[in-house]
């Protein structure tokens, strides 16, 4: 019993020592919790104070960033605003400048056209002059005929009416024989100066319309970065070049020239084409047949639109509306044509303001002259397509695309085909030969200018003392160089008349060629 009792007691005790444990432990958690929720607002506190103060920062930061900003915008609006300035500025000068221009032009004007005035004032006061002159004259010339008519009755015993009929057959006779004279001298007249007119016109409109040439020919240079750049062209087994010349219809040179590729055709416009595309597959660097007619048909877009941009350019120069557009596809055509090396686009725009002008001298359609000057070469433009004379199918086409009559005339009778209608039509005729003519306009071939220059060398070597000659400015100079001891400086003189003698007995050419005797007088010794 007594141990039953003891060990109750002891497991009594022990209850209660665990029992205080875990109330410390408990009192002990909350004292922690505590404590740890303490430490922990503390932290808190100092972090929310530690980022206001960094959003403080950042918000005067702003602040200055932004007045920084705000002044670099204020000096951008003033520099901008003195550009400005200075730009009104200029523009008021110069549009001032032309008003002193204009103003200047205007009151030149008004001094002619009051010169012209006074100088027709006094031509009506010598016309009523004149007139009243000439009434004095019919007066006098009725007494006269009176008193002759009275005299003739009385000498001759006549009627009044048989006397009539005798003064009026002798005056009848006079008057034929001086209307006969008149006549001559007024054809005579007549006729210089109709030819002192035109030579006028001719010269006037060729003095106003100047236009520039440049020659082209059948074959165009391409330039090569590299030769090992032909190698690519040329391709596996020859593909790529086999399938640009198929595509485009043009030949292909390549050995002949160092770093530069020869295309060679007849077709300028193929031929164009073909050197677009080579340029572009260069640069691109990606040759392949793939590639290759993907280029071909970007550059026949881009020769298509520059086409139309030629034609309408061509239009907009000479100042023709309405034409048709498939007439100003044509035009744009016509760039890319030549007649013995002259661009027929260039010369159409010339034949237009030449026979304009002339026009305008004649006082005749100004607008149809110029319209059928600029179409009359446009068969030109299809002539290796359709059979038959240019100046056919320029009718045909201007007929198709419903131009008027005239137009169409003067397109047909500009080679003489037809017998002229018009005065336009002459007009056109003659606009296009003075376009075709002129010096420098279609070049020669080069195997007659080589042989012109040899030919021109070879008659300045055959004179006696000569020692070398050079053709020099396309055959336009020659210098000759003679020996000092053989010829003096008198003779140098006669040899360069005879020189020039010779050459137009002797050679055709165009223009002029100047003659250069060069004769110098050398003193030599030697130092031994």
């Amino acid at each position: 019993m007594i141990t039953e009792s003891s060990s109750v007691i002891f497991l009594l005790e022990e209850v209660n020592e665990i029992i205080d444990y875990l109330v410390i432990g408990i009192v002990a958690l909350g004292v922690g919790y505590f404590v740890g929720y303490m430490i922990r607002k503390k932290i808190a506190e100092a972090k929310i104070a530690s980022a206001e103060e960094a959003a403080k920062k950042m918000l005067e930061d702003a602040q200055r960033n932004a007045e920084a900003k705000k002044k670099e915008s204020i000096l951008e609006a003033k520099e901008e605003a003195h550009k400005i300035r200075q730009e009104l500025d200029r523009e008021i000068r110069e549009r001032r400048n032309d008003l002193q221009r204009l103003e200047r032009r205007l009151q030149q004007k008004e001094e002619t056209i009051d010169r012209k005035y006074e100088v027709i004032e006094r031509k009506e006061e010598n016309i009523q002059n004149l007139e009243q002159e000439l009434e004095k004259q019919k007066k006098n010339v009725a007494d006269l005929l009176q008193r002759q008519m009275d005299e003739l009755v009385r000498i001759s015993n006549l009627s009044f009416n048989q006397a009539r009929e005798l003064l009026l057959k002798r005056v009848e006779e006079e008057i034929k024989h001086e209307t006969a004279m008149l006549i001559k001298e007024y054809e005579t007249q007549a006729k210089e100066e109709g030819e002192k007119k035109a030579r006028e016109i001719i010269s006037l409109a060729i003095q106003r319309c100047a236009a520039d040439h440049v020659v082209e020919s059948t074959v165009s240079v391409v330039p090569l970065p590299n030769d090992e750049m032909k190698g690519r062209i040329i391709g596996r087994e020859g593909r790529n070049i086999r399938t640009l010349e198929t595509l485009t219809g043009i030949d292909l040179i390549i050995d002949d020239t160092p770093e530069a590729v020869i295309l060679s055709g007849f077709d300028p416009i193929r031929r164009e084409i073909a050197r677009t595309a080579l340029e572009k597959l260069i640069l691109d660097g990606r040759i392949h047949p793939a590639r290759i007619e993907e280029m071909v048909e970007k550059a026949q877009k881009e020769i298509e639109q520059k086409i139309r941009e030629e034609g309408e350019q061509a239009t907009f120069e000479t100042g023709v509306n309405g034409l048709h557009p498939e007439l100003i596809k044509l035009l744009g055509r016509l760039q890319y044509r030549t007649s013995y090396g002259q661009n027929v686009l260039k010369h159409s725009i010339e034949v237009a303001h030449l026979a304009a002008v002339m026009a305008a001298e004649l006082d005749v359609d100004v607008a149809l002259a110029k319209r059928a000057g600029l179409l009359h070469d446009i068969g030109k433009a299809v002539d290796h397509e359709v059979e038959g004379p240019h100046v056919a199918i320029g009718a045909n086409l201007a007929k198709k695309y419903r131009e008027s009559n005239e137009v169409i005339h003067a397109i047909a009778a500009h080679h003489g085909d037809e017998p002229f209608k018009s005065i336009e039509a002459v007009l056109v005729a003659s606009a296009d030969a003075i376009s075709a003519a002129r010096p420098g306009a279609r070049r020669e071939t080069l195997e007659a200018y080589i042989k012109r220059l040899d030919k021109l060398e070879e008659i300045a070597n055959a004179f006696e003392g000569v020692e070398k000659s050079f053709a020099i400015q396309a055959g336009r100079e020659i210098r000759i160089i003679v020996k000092p001891d053989r010829v003096d400086d008198a003779s140098a003189v006669t040899m360069a008349r005879d020189l020039v003698k010779s050459i137009e007995n002797n050679l055709d050419y165009p223009g002029q060629i100047k003659v250069v005797v060069i004769r110098e007088t050398r003193a030599v010794d030697y130092a031994k």
